[in-house]
């Protein structure tokens, strides 16, 4: 078996826990965690005895989304990229970057030929969000919190939201980034089902258990005709522009609303960078921050 340092691989009750495992930073998704959940998907995806695959973060959290700890180079405006760099190169890497961590992972969990099914606890948000709710079903504990703050700032979605969860409920949350806690996001359906956070596992796990005693080609066709009522609605075709959109959203920065955000992260890292951002917004509409204003 393939070791890993950044999740936590179990195999257990038919099926296999994969959890996000980096809870000193919420499990934020860096190039190493997400090239070992590739790793792991491939290992179960092989393996016989695994007949599908719970997805879930360590330390109470799903994921609050892309690490973007490391990028710490002096920003230049009025575009707001690194210094030193262009518009042009900077739109070329952040296009290839996200055909590869966005567009070609998306697709190989989609087509994937096992039921994954996304266990959420706490927050999900961003990069995490897209990651859970690509899953085949996805649960959401009590305490779930989903979210994509990163359009606050920088822009950027997912098509997913608007096949699952309709036009105006996606486009409500994708123009202000606000958090949706687990009761709103079954009520748009974003999710299949709430669960006490005590039982969350143990409900996907005996899910799992349902699923293994179909047969597994039968479970792998049933997955593909249900995969393939999105896909002739079109939504490959807008994955495909999604590493294009997301790059050009990415470089649209306004001076006005990001040189303060990105002045806090140089002086106080990105708690400061957050605060800066989110505490316009406070309080949330839904979640732990809901009615509570920072001071």
């Amino acid at each position: 078996m393939v070791s890993y340092s950044n999740i936590l691989y179990e195999k257990k009750r038919r099926g296999v826990q994969i959890t996000l495992n980096r809870p000193q930073v919420l499990n934020a998704l860096s190039e190493e965690l997400l090239n070992e959940l590739d790793s792991a998907l491939d290992e179960a995806k092989k393996d016989p005895e695994i007949r599908a695959i719970v997805l879930t973060g360590a330390g109470g959290v799903f994921s609050t989304g892309e690490d973007i700890s490391g990028d710490d180079r002096p920003t230049a405006w009025p575009y707001g990229i690194p210094e030193g760099s262009s518009l042009v190169y900077e739109y070329d890497k952040m296009r290839d970057q996200d055909r590869k961590s966005f567009l070609e992972r998306q697709l190989y969990r989609w087509e994937y030929p096992k039921p994954i099914i996304g266990a959420v606890s706490g927050w999900c948000l961003g990069a995490a969000s897209w990651l859970a709710l690509t899953c085949h079903l996805t649960y959401a504990a009590d305490d779930a919190v989903f979210g994509q703050p990163q359009i606050r700032h920088a822009s950027g979605t997912d098509f997913i939201w608007v096949m699952l969860a309709g036009f105006k409920n996606a486009l409500r949350y994708s123009l202000t980034g606000d958090h949706i806690d687990a009761q709103e996001a079954l009520r748009i359906g974003l999710v299949n089902q709430i669960v006490p956070k005590d039982k969350l596992l143990d409900e996907c796990f005996a899910f799992v258990e349902r699923v293994a005693l179909v047969p597994p080609e039968t479970v792998k066709i049933n997955l593909h005709i249900s995969r393939m009522g999105l896909e002739m609605m079109g939504l490959r075709k807008a994955w495909l522009l999604n590493a294009e959109l997301s790059a050009m959203a990415r470089l649209t920065k306004e001076e006005e609303f990001n040189r303060k955000m990105e002045d806090a992260r140089q002086s106080g890292g990105l708690k400061a960078f957050f605060e800066t951002r989110d505490a316009p917004f406070y309080p949330e509409p839904f979640g732990p921050r809901a009615g509570k204003k920072i001071k």
